[in-house]
C-alpha cells in the first residue's frame, strides 16, 4: 500500500477508491509542459552548479561524463541512461540549493520512462554526449549562462526531438500489450 502511495505521489499510478490503481497517462501536450519545466529546473541548476560547485564536485561531474562517454562508445542505451542520471544528479547536488535539488529529483523521476525512451532515438547518445561536453565545459569555466543556456537545450524536447520520442512511444505501445 505505502509503494503505491509514493507512486501515486511521482504522478506514476492513479489510484481509484474501489478500483484499484492503473498507470498514469501523460498525453502528449502534458509530456512536452513536463519537459518544458525539465529544461529550466535543469537550467537553473546547471546556473549555480557553475557558481557554487566544489572541485570535489566538479570531480565528481567530470567523472559521470567519463562513464557516459565509456556507455557511448560501448553504444549501451541502457549504461548511459544510468550514467546520465549520474550526470544530471551531481548537477542537482552541485547547485546548493535543496528546494531546487529536490523538485529537480522528483520531476526527473516522472520523466524516467521518456528519458530513457529517448536514448534509442538514433544517434541521441552521441547528440547527448557532446550537449553533455557543452554543459561541463561551462561549469569547469565558471561560466553560469553558458551552463543555463546548454542544460536548457539539452533537456526540451521540441520539434522533431519530441516526434522521435513519439514514434518511439508508438513502437513499445504493441510491445506492453
Amino acid at each position: 500500500r505505502e509503494a503505491l502511495i509514493q507512486l501515486s505521489a511521482e504522478g506514476l499510478i492513479e489510484l481509484r477508491p474501489r478500483r484499484g490503481a492503473v498507470v498514469a497517462a501523460i498525453g502528449p501536450a502534458r509530456l512536452i509542459e513536463m519537459f518544458e519545466v525539465m529544461s529550466e529546473l535543469e537550467a537553473m541548476c546547471g546556473r549555480l552548479a557553475a557558481r557554487r560547485m566544489t572541485d570535489k564536485e566538479r570531480a565528481e561531474l567530470v567523472r559521470a561524463h567519463q562513464a557516459c562517454e565509456q556507455a557511448r562508445s560501448d553504444s549501451d542505451p541502457e549504461a548511459y541512461y544510468l550514467c546520465n542520471e549520474r550526470f544530471h544528479f551531481a548537477l542537482y547536488e552541485g547547485s546548493h540549493n535543496g528546494f531546487l535539488n529536490e523538485q529537480a529529483q522528483s520531476l526527473n523521476r516522472r520523466l524516467r520512462p521518456y528519458r530513457r525512451l529517448q536514448l534509442r532515438v538514433r544517434n541521441r547518445m552521441n547528440t547527448s554526449f557532446a550537449e553533455h561536453d557543452a554543459i561541463v565545459r561551462a561549469v569547469l569555466a565558471g561560466d553560469a549562462e553558458a551552463a543555463a543556456n546548454t542544460l536548457r537545450a539539452h533537456v526540451v524536447v521540441q520539434g522533431e526531438r519530441f516526434g522521435d520520442l513519439l514514434a518511439s512511444l508508438a513502437e513499445l505501445a504493441p510491445a506492453a500489450s
